[in-house]
Parts: structure tokens; sequence; C-alpha cells
């Protein structure tokens, strides 16, 4: 029987976050679940403990006055993203997110970058990485 893989975590900045002049790995950097030990609140990284298939989501909320988006990567490859550039507009903040069916092998990263000049709310919890191991290979 294999072992179980599961996190959580979330981003905890004190408020908005970014923007940065190039990509940056998010840091989700207080953990909530970390079941099989994968995750790394220091890095921002996951880093497949054993073989599988995972799935991974990722949430983020952001306020209107500046672009916003997150990259899921895999080994330094995008996997999906999110992104809004903010026009004007009644809305007065975004939240958005998305998720992904991964194979990995043991020791592959996975991790969510920051857009160079994008702004998301690392605060409150509302900023959030999740993957869980669906099956081992």
């Amino acid at each position: 029987m294999a072992a179980k893989v599961m996190f959580t975590a979330v981003a905890d900045h004190g408020g908005k976050y970014g923007p940065f002049p190039s990509d940056t790995t998010l840091v989700f950097n207080t953990t909530i679940t970390d079941i099989g030990g994968g995750y790394d609140k220091t890095s921002g990284e996951f880093i497949a403990p054993s073989s599988g298939y995972f799935y991974f989501t990722f949430f983020y909320h952001a306020g209107k006055e500046q672009m916003s988006g997150l990259t899921l990567m895999k080994n330094e490859r995008i996997v999906v993203k999110t992104y809004d550039e903010n026009k004007p507009g009644p809305n007065t903040c975004d939240n958005a997110g998305n998720a992904a069916f991964l194979q990995l092998n043991a020791g592959d990263r996975v991790y969510v970058r920051l857009p160079a000049n994008c702004r998301i709310y690392a605060s409150d919890r509302t900023t959030s990485f999740s993957g869980f191991m669906v099956a081992p290979m």
C-alpha cells in the first residue's frame, strides 16, 4: 500500500504581494496540512516523495489596481495559468484559480510562480496551494 501524500499551504506575507520585476516563486509559508512530507514551506516547492499521479490546485485573491495571476510549474515548465489584466470596471477585486493532474516521478518539483509585474493578496488565507497523490505508479 502506498503512503498517503497530501498538502495544503497558504501564502501569508502581510497583504499585497508584488509586483516584482521578474517571475518569482510564491512561497506558501503557512502549512495547513502536510502528510507525506512533500511540501517545503521555505522554498514553496512540493517535491514528490514517490512516483505517482497527483492533483494540484491553486487559488488567489487580488485587488483591482494591478495585473494579477499565478502559474503552476513542474520542473521549470508551465503547466497551467491564471491571469487578469484588471481593466477598469465596477469590480474591486479578483479571485482566480486553476488545477491539473500531473504524472510525477520521485524528486519532481511542483510550485507556483507569480509572473513579473503582477500582484496578489497574500494574507487572511485567501491564496492557497494544495495537492495530493491520486494513485501510485
